[in-house]
Order: structure tokens, then C-alpha cells, then sequence
């Protein structure tokens, strides 16, 4: 089964739709009782988490009904029993209504809304839209990877070209490696070029896919954080694999993740990271 160019329109719209209404009036206007921790203090929620999550589902229900599963970051905290459907289900939508929620409690323009679509449990569509840019990048399965502005105009997007892992720019996720793992992974950060991380997959993704960082690294693996973004990242030509070097489905939650321009470079970093 494919999915089609203009559902995958409609997705963007309805990201953007959400953000526009649901995100974008809450920013920078949070109170102390907008925001609670779920698993940790790292880990919070807000109210626009879950108004966004609310009408992104509620729209897609409406246009695809019975048909599909939904799959929402808040609902599956609820429900972890969703997670089970994505390996299988005919049609099934991703949604994480609010990536990098701390950077948007903390007043932070970094933050974004990502939906991934898969088939069968393969990801054969992605949307990641920026509220504060009001823009949204697309990938389609053997269709590209692109840009789209507010006012429609299209942006291929292409990963950076392959260069010495002592000259690459990685964002590196160490926080949720388990020790020592963790610890020697962060001793190794040396040997790249440049290592960052910006709370934020959304964004993350989106510079690795547009060619402004050459490489990104994960260990944690929730398919709303993921899916999406290697989806994009792969259409626009880039590698990506878990840490044993075995492909990545968004039914995966564990494994690691490291993606790359090409293999060669994926597996420099993964040598660099974690030899």
C-alpha cells in the first residue's frame, strides 16, 4: 500500500493546524500548573502536548476512521499496549504532538510536531513541522525529502557529503546509555569534529536531512522521536542503522540509533562512539 502525495499534504496541514491553534498561543505563556513530569523531571508534559495530540487525532479519525490506528506520544503513555499494533497494523499513524517540550516550557523557539505513517510496520511517510517557522519538511517512501514554507514553496532536501569523522558535526544523545556505556561514550566525543545536542529531535532530524549536521546518535527509541525523522533523513539520502549495524523499523524501541551520510561514515562513527 502507498501513501498518497495528497494524504500526506493533508497530514502537513493538519501539524500545522495544531500548531497554529493549540502550541503557538501557549508559547512562552506556561504557568507552574501548565506543565507536570511524567517519569522525571526531564520528562514533563503540557497542557499544549496534549491539546495538540487531542486535535491532530481527532482529525485524522475523522478522515480515515476505523481504518487505521492512532498512535499518539500521550496516548501510548496511557496505553502502552499501542505500541504493540505498529509491527502489524495495515495503516497507522505516529504522532508526537510536541517534540522538545522542555525547550518549549523554557520559553526555547525549538521545538516541533512530527507524524510518521507507516504500512505493515514500514514507514512509508513523514511530516516534522516547525510552529515558529510555520514550515514543514515531507518524505515520502522512494519519493524524496523535501521543504515546504508556509506559502508553498518546495526545498529538496539532501544530507551533507561524507568527510573524516574528525571533521564531522554530530548531535549525540547520550542521556538515556546505560553505564558504563554512557561514560565512555562521552569520553569518546573527541574524536568528531563538533558534538551537540539540542533537546529535540524534531530539529535534529531536520538539520541532519537538510545537509547542517553530518551525523546524529540515539540510544532511547520511541517511534514518535524516530520514525519520522529517519524516514526524512533517509530520502534525503542518508544511512542509518542500530549500533549492531541491523536496520531500523519504528517498531524497534531499543538498539540505538546512528544516522549517517553514507555507510562508510556510519561506520566511522560507530567506531569512533562505541569501539
Amino acid at each position: 500500500m502507498n501513501f498518497p502525495a495528497t494524504e500526506l499534504a493533508f497530514l502537513g496541514r493538519v501539524l500545522a493546524e495544531a500548531a497554529r491553534t493549540e502550541i503557538m498561543p501557549r508559547f512562552a505563556r506556561l504557568s507552574a500548573v501548565d506543565r507536570r513530569q511524567k517519569t522525571s523531571a526531564f520528562d514533563i508534559v503540557t497542557d499544549a502536548d496534549e491539546a495538540a495530540e487531542s486535535a491532530i487525532l481527532s482529525a485524522l479519525r475523522a478522515r480515515h476512521g476505523s481504518g487505521a490506528v492512532y498512535i499518539g506520544e500521550e496516548s501510548a503513555g496511557r496505553d502502552p499496549s499501542l505500541l504493540a499494533t505498529i509491527a502489524t497494523a495495515d495503516l497507522a499513524f505516529i504522532i508526537d504532538p510536541l517534540d522538545g517540550t522542555k525547550n518549549f516550557a523554557s520559553a526555547l523557539p525549538l521545538f516541533g510536531v512530527m507524524a510518521a505513517v507507516t504500512v505493515a510496520g514500514e514507514v512509508v511517510a513523514a511530516a516534522i513541522h516547525d510552529p515558529v517557522r510555520a514550515d514543514t519538511a515531507f518524505a515520502i517512501k522512494g519519493g524524496g525529502a523535501w521543504m515546504e514554507s508556509a506559502g508553498g514553496e518546495r526545498t529538496v532536501l539532501q544530507v551533507a557529503p561524507p568527510v573524516p569523522v574528525g571533521e564531522m558535526e554530530c548531535v549525540v544523545g547520550t542521556n538515556f546509555l546505560p553505564e558504563p556505556l554512557r561514560t565512555e561514550v562521552n569520553s569518546r566525543l573527541s574524536r568528531l569534529g563538533m558534538s551537540t545536542w539540542f533537546r529535540c529531535a524534531a530539529h535534529e532530524y531536520r538539520l541532519a536531512a537538510a545537509g547542517h549536521v553530518h551525523a546524529l546518535f540515539y540510544n532511547r527509541l520511541m517511534p514518535w522521536d524516530h520514525a519520522a525523522g529517519w524516514l526524512l533523513h533517509r530520502e534525503a539520502g542518508g544511512y542509518a542503522g542500530h549500533f549492531d549495524g541491523s536496520g531500523y523499523l519504528a517498531s524497534h524501541t531499543t538498539g540505538g540509533l546512528v544516522c549517517a551520510p553514507d555507510r562508510r561514515s556510519f561506520d566511522a562513527v560507530r567506531e569512533a562512539l562505541l569501539a
